[in-house]
């Protein structure tokens, strides 16, 4: 990751409300926010080395956080992502399609509490930098 785009999260969530919410507390926070509605602009506009961290529901139309997933990991091997999703998902099985240590734990179930999203990212990002 470059010095540049330090600190820099995607929000991906077909409810822009929820983005919006998102995008306010995490700002204020100090972290320099993109965000799409539409998962597959995403793809068209996604770069290697862009991102620190990247937020991605589940439930989407067109194709769903996972099937997105596997797509940026395509184009970023590196970037660290958390799913998002207001139904429940079966966490083992989260783990079975991923079998990847950087999606232990990466799972909120909506409505977020925004200050343990932000504590989970703050944590990621520091694993991150201490990696480095």
């Amino acid at each position: 990751m470059n010095n540049e785009s330090r600190n820099k999260l995607l929000i991906v969530d077909d409810n822009p409300d929820i983005i919006t919410t998102f995008k306010l507390a995490l700002e204020n926070k100090g972290y320099v926010i993109d965000s799409f509605t539409d998962p597959l602009k995403v793809i068209s506009n996604f770069k290697n080395d862009t991102y620190d961290f990247v937020l991605l529901d589940i439930v989407m139309p067109d194709m769903d956080g996972f099937e997105l997933y596997e797509e940026l990991k395509k184009i970023d091997p590196a970037v660290r992502v958390c799913f998002m999703t207001a139904y429940d998902v079966n966490y083992e099985s989260l783990n079975a399609i991923f079998e990847s240590p950087d999606v232990e734990g990466a799972y909120f179930k909506k409505p977020v509490e925004i200050n343990e999203l932000i504590k989970y990212i703050d944590n990621e990002l520091k694993k991150v930098k201490s990696q480095n």
